[in-house]
């Protein structure tokens, strides 16, 4: 069935007489399961090519910073269409968007290894982020739907989960392949593993039972956004998470050419291997929620950029167990944050809760696209150092950003300011 009679029609929910999904219930299994394998083939979809920037770049005979659109164009235009397909979700339902996006993605992730030059790959990966963007747009929406309250939490975990172990396992793979066969087939297999992650999804993903079709109305969807943008707060939130995943985009882009190169000179399958540190970051975003426990929102923030900045400073260094603990706090701090910032959005949007994430998940592939491209620019002009001075700046932005809500908050308990200001 094609991605376009998928669309067509709305899906028709079954009777919610057996209640939501939970732990032990029939379905929850297989929803986790299908969420987790979406999650897995879309990351491994969405960053495919960031492994193997060095080996583009030599392949075409062009500079990082035009390679790294190939990343920055798919995050873009993810980015862009977040919003748009959240509205979609609403009409014709989420698993019919969900599959949809998935079919078109790994249908692109098949096209893209045989892209002639730059400009076809990174179109192509444009069109790829495009698609991809109707399942964070609609995953949060089923779950929240069709799980049972109490179990939301490990659902939404388990479907972030998918997203880490899929980016992961796409710049794995990808790196391993191409140091064998070239980036061509690492991004073949990719597309491959794609394929069998969206249809193990198809299978497994149990019918909507408690989803209600609503109307397009692009004049409610205007006015709910312009009510999001208008609220202080969640403009801070939404500005940490973009500057926080600027650091990220970063950071990983250029990683690649500093470890091809000397001192180092480690091998494709390697560099590819390195983006195991992911694990860490998976951990980091389970810590988050014990962590604004002990500390509070501001208190975990203030951590989770301290520990970004250590990272940076550490991978400065030419010793590669350095350069690799930098990593691992860049990771652990980036994660961390972008838990606490996210998780913040929610509880403080109180009207339109599925288009305040939207728009944080808009502005956080914006922030990835941004740093990806201005991260490999500045490593051309400064090298590595000219990286982590970038990285600096935006975590020196997420300070100013909590330092300044910190004192509007002391303000507001005074009754000085307007709440929420």
């Amino acid at each position: 069935m094609g991605a376009a009679s998928v669309v067509a029609s709305p899906e028709q929910p079954e009777p919610p007489a057996s209640g939501p999904l939970a732990p032990g219930r029939p379905g929850y299994r297989r929803m986790s399961l299908a969420l987790f394998a979406a999650g897995m083939a879309a990351f491994a979809l969405l960053y495919s090519t960031q492994a193997l920037l060095p080996a583009i770049s030599a392949d075409f005979g062009v500079s990082a910073s035009a390679a790294s659109w190939t990343v920055s164009a798919a995050t873009g235009a993810l980015a862009l269409f977040v919003l748009p397909l959240s509205a979609l979700s609403e009409r014709f339902g989420r698993r019919t968007l969900m599959t949809a996006s998935l079919a078109v993605a790994v249908v692109l992730g098949l096209l893209v290894p045989f892209a002639p030059n730059l400009e076809w790959l990174v179109a192509l990966r444009a069109l790829q982020g495009a698609a991809l963007a109707g399942l964070p747009a609609s995953a949060m929406a089923y779950l929240a739907e069709e799980v049972r309250p109490k179990a939301l939490i490990a659902a939404i975990g388990l479907f972030v989960a998918g997203n880490s172990v899929g980016g992961m396992s796409g710049r794995i793979v990808t790196g391993w392949a191409a140091q064998l066969w070239g980036w061509r087939a690492g991004l073949l297999a990719v597309g491959l593993l794609a394929l069998a992650g969206a249809v193990v999804f198809r299978l497994l993903l149990p019918r909507a039972r408690r989803f209600t079709p609503g109307t397009l109305s692009p004049r409610a969807l205007a006015r709910t956004v312009r009510g999001h943008l208008a609220d202080p707060l969640l403009l801070r939130l939404y500005a940490i998470g973009a500057l926080f995943m600027t650091v990220f985009g970063a950071v990983y882009t250029v990683i690649g050419y500093r470890l091809v190169a000397e001192p180092f000179s480690l091998p494709q399958g390697v560099v590819g291997s390195i983006f195991l540190v992911y694990l860490v970051g998976t951990a980091s975003s389970a810590a988050a929620g014990s962590l604004v426990g002990r500390l509070g929102r501001r208190g975990a923030l203030y951590l989770a950029v301290t520990t970004t900045a250590a990272g940076l400073l550490l991978s400065l260094s030419d010793s590669l167990a350095a350069v690799l603990a930098g990593l691992v706090l860049i990771t652990a701090g980036f994660f961390a944050g972008h838990a606490v910032a996210s998780s913040s959005v929610s509880r403080t949007a109180t009207t339109g809760r599925a288009q305040a994430s939207a728009l944080y998940q808009s502005v956080y592939y914006l922030g990835s696209s941004v740093g990806g491209t201005l991260g490999a620019i500045a490593f051309h002009a400064g090298g590595w150092a000219g990286t982590v001075a970038l990285g600096l700046l935006a975590v020196l932005g997420v300070v100013s950003i909590t330092l300044y809500g910190t004192r509007v908050a002391r303000a507001e308990r005074r009754g000085l300011v307007p709440v929420r200001a």
